[in-house]
C-alpha cells in the first residue's frame, strides 16, 4: 500500500492539471488568439515595407523603426500622449475618488448626484465627441457664449481651431469622459473597508481627515495603483474621441500615436511602418506599467 502511495499521488496531480487545462484551456486559447498572436504579427510586420494591400513584402529590417526615430511628427504624438497621460492620472483619479467619497456625504439626494456623476459611462464616445464639438463651436457654443455672458469675451477662442488650446480643449473632455468610471472602483474600494475599523477609529477620536489619511487611504491604495495603471495604458492607445473631434489636428496639436498610426495604416497605406508605430505603442505602455507596478511593489516592501 505504501508502494502505491507515489503513485496514487502522481495520478492526482496529473487529474488535477487536466482538470485545469479544460477549464482555463478555451480562455487561454482565445488570450493567445486575440492577444498574444497580435503583438508578435505586428512586429513581424513592423520589420516589412508593406502596403497592407498588396502581397508582396519587402524586408527592411529595423528601417522603420530609424525612421520613427528621425519622424518629427511621431514625435509630438509622443510629447501629446504624455500630456494626455499626465492630465488623466492627476485629474481622473483625484476627481473620482473627491466624487467616491462624496457619495457617502450624509446629503440629500445622493441617489440622483450618483445618476449624475455616473452619466457620461452611458454614451458612447462618439455621442461626446459632437456633443463637445458643438459645446466648443466659436459662434454657437455655449462655452464662448458663456464667457461673452460673464463679460470675458478676451478668453473666447475656436478652441478646436487653434493649435494653443486644441489639445487642452480635448484632454478636458478625456477627463470628464472618464472621472466616473474611477469613482466607480475607488466607491467600491471604500464600501469594501470593513465598518468594524472605522467605527474603531472614531471611538479612539480618529478626526474625518486623519480617518482618510490613515485608514481609508492606505486600504484602497492597490486599487489607486490599478486605476493609475488603467489610466496610463488607456491614454497611451487612446483614439476615438481625438480622432472624431479634431482627427489629430490643427497641425497635429492633437495627434497621438494610436490616430498617427490609423493614418499611416489606413491613409497612407503603409502598413509596415503603422505597425512599428502600433508596437512601439506596446512597449511604451508595457514599460510604464511595468514601472508603477514596480514602485508599487517596492513600496509596499517598505512599508511592511
Amino acid at each position: 500500500m505504501t508502494s502505491d502511495a507515489p503513485n496514487i499521488r502522481s495520478r492526482n496531480k496529473w487529474n488535477k492539471g487536466l482538470f485545469l487545462l479544460c477549464f482555463l484551456g478555451p480562455a487561454l486559447l482565445i488570450y493567445g488568439v486575440y492577444t498574444v498572436y497580435p503583438i508578435f504579427a505586428t512586429f513581424y510586420y513592423s520589420l516589412f515595407d508593406w502596403t497592407g494591400i498588396e502581397s508582396a513584402k519587402t524586408f527592411i529590417g529595423f528601417d522603420n523603426y530609424a525612421r520613427l526615430l528621425g519622424d518629427s511628427v511621431f514625435h509630438r504624438t509622443l510629447s501629446n500622449n504624455l500630456i494626455l497621460v499626465v492630465a488623466s492620472v492627476l485629474t481622473q483619479i483625484p476627481l473620482g475618488l473627491a466624487l467616491a467619497l462624496l457619495l457617502y456625504a450624509p446629503i440629500k439626494g445622493v441617489r440622483l448626484y450618483r445618476t449624475v456623476y455616473f452619466l457620461p459611462l452611458l454614451m458612447s464616445t462618439v455621442a461626446i465627441a459632437i456633443l463637445w464639438t458643438f459645446i466648443y463651436d466659436p459662434t454657437i457654443g455655449i462655452l464662448n457664449n458663456l464667457l461673452a455672458d460673464i463679460g470675458l469675451d478676451s478668453w473666447q477662442r475656436s478652441w478646436l481651431g487653434e493649435p494653443d488650446t486644441a489639445l487642452g480643449a480635448v484632454v478636458a473632455t478625456i477627463c470628464w469622459q472618464y472621472t466616473p468610471f474611477y469613482m466607480i472602483l475607488l466607491r467600491a474600494a471604500i464600501a469594501g473597508i470593513p465598518d468594524e475599523i472605522m467605527e474603531a477609529a472614531r471611538i479612539d477620536g480618529c478626526t474625518s481627515w486623519k480617518s482618510f489619511t490613515r485608514i481609508t487611504l492606505p486600504l484602497i491604495m492597490p486599487t489607486i495603483v490599478t486605476s493609475c495603471v488603467l489610466s496610463v495604458i488607456g491614454s497611451l492607445k487612446y483614439f476615438d474621441l481625438i480622432y472624431v473631434m479634431t482627427e489629430g489636428g490643427p497641425d497635429s496639436s492633437t495627434e497621438l500615436m494610436a490616430t498617427y498610426m490609423y493614418k499611416q495604416a489606413f491613409s497612407k497605406f503603409s502598413m509596415g511602418y503603422a505597425s512599428a508605430v502600433s508596437f512601439s505603442m506596446f512597449v511604451i505602455a508595457f514599460l510604464v506599467a511595468l514601472a508603477i507596478l514596480s514602485f508599487d511593489r517596492s513600496r509596499s516592501r517598505g512599508g511592511a
